[in-house]
């Protein structure tokens, strides 16, 4: 069974949604973790808005990367910058993917629209690497 760990600054909004999304379209044939190289608890409204598709994350940890320094992951994958510039390295990691997703919980003008659109890119996103990656 593959494992695979999601990477954000504060692990509490983009890597969750992935991590929610990976498991979902995975049929069980991953292991999914998120992690980040700060903490900054689980956002309210990305529960809020993955709760709207029918997906719970409110039992989710924020957790810090040094807790999976140890676990063998066939796949990191980045979903911010700051991540993967500050991202220690995995040896061990057969594949790691970049992708720099837009912070929704930065946006206060339309805070909304920002969750959802986000929330479908990163549905997207997950969908396509649980098709692709074995």
């Amino acid at each position: 069974m593959n494992k695979i760990l999601v990477l954000c600054t504060g692990n509490s909004c983009r890597s969750q949604i992935l991590e929610a999304w990976l498991r979902h379209f995975s049929d069980g044939k991953f292991v999914v973790y998120s992690a980040g190289v700060e903490t900054h608890g689980i956002n309210p409204d990305a529960i809020y808005y993955m709760n709207e598709v029918g997906l719970d994350i409110s039992t989710h940890t924020s957790d810090l990367i040094d807790k999976y320094l140890d676990i063998e992951f066939d796949l990191i994958v980045t979903v911010c910058d700051h991540a993967k510039e500050t991202c220690p390295v995995f040896p061990k990691a057969v594949q790691t993917i970049h992708r720099n997703f837009e912070d929704p919980s930065k946006n206060t003008d339309e805070k909304p629209a920002a969750f959802r659109r986000v929330r479908a890119e990163l549905e997207d996103f997950a969908k396509n690497l649980a098709q692709t990656f074995d």
